[in-house]
């Protein structure tokens, strides 16, 4: 029995112990889980207000680029000369495309669906340049020019979407 009563008197001991221990190792762990979110929380807080302004800027970027590939905007830029459809047509490409080089960077600081629609806009102005220019019913620049402006003050042009798309996309998200 004394060997029974030696076991009762550990267990008397050890059981409130391991008890007092598992709570404590609780708390202890829910502590440092908390204290861990919280800096987490701090770090993400932090690193969302140094990227705002810089977010904020590349949609800036990509609405100046959306108006300076707008044909209207890009046309009045960009004179003719000289040229003749086909050529003034590549011309105002190649002002799109270094226009769209100069600003693709941006994509890393814009959403997706952002960056998607501007993607479309762009390849669509392109097609509707190059589409009118190879139709046959232009021949110079300055007709392809007119052509053009008079076609796109009868519709709303594929950057005038993408802009408007943005602007809504930044109200929902800031």
């Amino acid at each position: 029995m004394n060997f029974e009563q030696k076991l009762l008197e550990i267990a008397t001991y050890t059981i409130p112990s391991i008890i007092t221990g598992g709570v404590a190792f609780g708390l202890l762990h829910k502590f440092f889980k908390n204290e861990e979110y919280k800096r987490k929380f701090e770090l993400l807080r932090e690193n969302q207000h140094q990227s705002l302004p810089i977010k904020l800027q590349a949609y800036e970027r990509i609405v100046l680029f959306l108006e300076r590939i707008n044909p209207i905007n890009l046309m009045m830029r960009v004179e003719p000369n000289d040229l003749d459809a086909t050529n003034y047509a590549t011309f105002l490409i190649h002002n799109i495309q270094t226009e769209y080089e100069h600003n693709i960077a941006q994509q890393i600081y814009i959403t997706q669906d952002s960056w998607e629609i501007v993607m479309k806009a762009k390849n669509s102005i392109i097609t509707q340049i190059r589409q009118t220019s190879i139709n046959g019913e232009v021949k110079t620049g300055n007709e392809l020019r007119t052509f053009l402006l008079t076609e796109l003050t009868q519709t709303e042009s594929a950057s005038a979407v993408a802009i408007s798309f943005i602007k809504e996309e930044l109200k929902r998200v800031f």
